[in-house]
């Protein structure tokens, strides 16, 4: 079973930039869509990017589109979020997960989350 650990969220001020990390234990990810969801006080997860198992194809929100990238390395089994010009309404707990698709339901594993805060 893969366990999912994230790290790398801290407070920021807008414009800045952090990257998440995401360390895959238990099992390879290197066969796994990786993705990164995120969720507000008092909101729903949302979607924010996605990456295929061999690095050809990303998918992103609209809302993060052209700032954010996600990356990853199967040999080390860790997944990046490059996050720039930060905005306050990217505040949120970031999670990694592995699955599949854009609907949460659809991603089996999941980390603990990190939070970020963007400050205005």
């Amino acid at each position: 079973q893969m366990q999912l650990a994230e790290s790398g969220g801290g407070l920021v001020q807008t414009g800045e930039s952090l990257t998440l990390s995401c360390v895959a234990s238990g099992h390879t990810l290197s066969t796994s869509t990786m993705a990164w969801f995120r969720q507000a006080p008092g909101k729903e997860r949302e979607f924010v990017g996605r990456l295929s198992w061999d690095n050809t194809y990303g998918y992103y929100a609209n809302s993060v589109l052209g700032r954010f990238t996600i990356s990853r390395d199967n040999a080390q089994n860790t997944v990046w979020l490059q996050m720039n010009n930060l905005k306050p309404e990217d505040t949120a707990i970031y999670y990694c997960a592995a699955g599949f698709g854009i609907e949460p339901a659809k991603y089996d594993y999941w980390g603990q989350g990190t939070q970020v805060t963007v400050s205005s």
